[in-house]
């Protein structure tokens, strides 16, 4: 699995914050949630990622940064991405609204903000405006039903333990790539890693395919790397059926990307919070 690839893939993955009933979570009071995590590269601190959920009765509202930091940030090129996913809830599951997300790789930004209509119809804006070539286009059947990855992995966390057993079609505005989830088994908090873990962890393998859209091989050059998959264990860290990624750990030919928790915190949120979030 390439870094970038993989890097992606964990970012999808470590945006559920979710794995309760829907009822349950629309019984929530108003809370926020924070959680960081570190990927290293090869033995070296390579990037962060940053997440803050919150979510009150029937809405949510969550955001995510990615940047690079130690050796990694002082020998390659730039890079800082935020994501963000809003909506709220319904006996169906999760209801994106919208999904946007800003990059800034080098010294080129780019932002995308994608909203999400009925029968999951998707309108979009770039910035700066994007016109690819005819190879490069996303054709309108595989935009439909496709979400930008924070809102893809939140409808994947209201699935509960079955939450690795499914494709979850992404879309970061340039790239359509399924991400394919199973799971592998479980395994106790110690056998994990996991001391803080509540309970046993979900260990599934993630695997990608990419669909349509721009990529830097060629199809036939991506059909020859054969992708390895990205492993990753999901915990509990509180007393909800709530199930966050702890650890991962995916082959490149490069190295070993390995991830892990550095912090996971729960508070409620102050009704002034509570208040701007509805805004």
């Amino acid at each position: 699995m390439s870094f970038r690839r993989a890097l992606i893939t964990f970012a999808v993955s470590v945006s559920v914050p979710l794995t309760a009933s829907v009822p349950a979570a629309l019984a929530q009071d108003a809370r926020q949630v924070d959680i960081g995590y570190e990927i290293t590269f090869a033995g070296f601190a390579g990037f962060r990622i940053d997440v803050t959920a919150r979510f009150d009765g029937a809405s949510y509202d969550v955001e995510s940064r990615t940047f690079k930091e130690g050796m990694l940030r002082a020998v390659t090129m730039h890079y800082d991405g935020r994501n963000r996913a809003w909506g709220g809830f319904s006996p169906q599951g999760a209801q994106p609204t919208a999904g946007s997300l800003s990059i800034v790789v080098g010294d080129k930004p780019r932002t995308w903000v994608a909203q999400y209509g009925a029968g999951g119809t998707m309108s979009e804006k770039h910035n700066p405006e994007w016109k690819p070539p005819p190879q490069h286009v996303i054709p309108e059947d595989q935009r439909t039903g496709s979400l930008d990855p924070l809102s893809a992995a939140l409808t994947v966390g209201l699935a509960g333990d079955a939450a690795c057993d499914r494709t979850v079609p992404t879309n970061d505005g340039k790239r359509r790539i399924d991400i394919l989830i199973h799971k592998i088994g479980m395994e106790s908090p110690a056998t994990a890693g996991v001391p803080t873990a509540r309970g046993d962890l979900l260990v599934c393998q993630l695997y990608t395919k990419r669909v349509a859209g721009e990529f830097e091989d060629s199809p036939k050059e991506a059909e020859a790397k054969r992708e390895q998959p990205m492993k990753v264990w999901f915990a509990r860290f509180d007393n909800s059926q709530v199930r966050y990624p702890a650890k991962l750990e995916a082959s490149t030919g490069f190295g070993t990307i390995r991830g892990k928790v550095l912090w996971f915190r729960e508070r409620a949120m102050t009704p002034q919070e509570s208040q701007a979030m509805r805004r």
